[in-house]
């Protein structure tokens, strides 16, 4: 078991710090959601999913 560690420690590596970035960007989407914040950047008021995408 720990050769294969020692082998491929470097993909593990990289693994987790993609993991970790996902989980970042997730957190933080989490985070603008709750503050209301709309992921398009643009106004609702021309837009089909208007009632649909946050509360009022």
């Amino acid at each position: 078991m720990f050769a294969w560690i020692t082998e491929n420690v470097a993909t593990l590596v990289i693994c987790l710090i993609l993991a970790a970035v996902i989980a970042l960007i997730i957190a933080v989407m989490i985070r603008d959601k709750k503050r209301g914040k709309s992921s398009c950047g643009c106004g609702c008021g021309s837009c089909p999913m208007n009632g649909s995408c946050r509360k009022k």
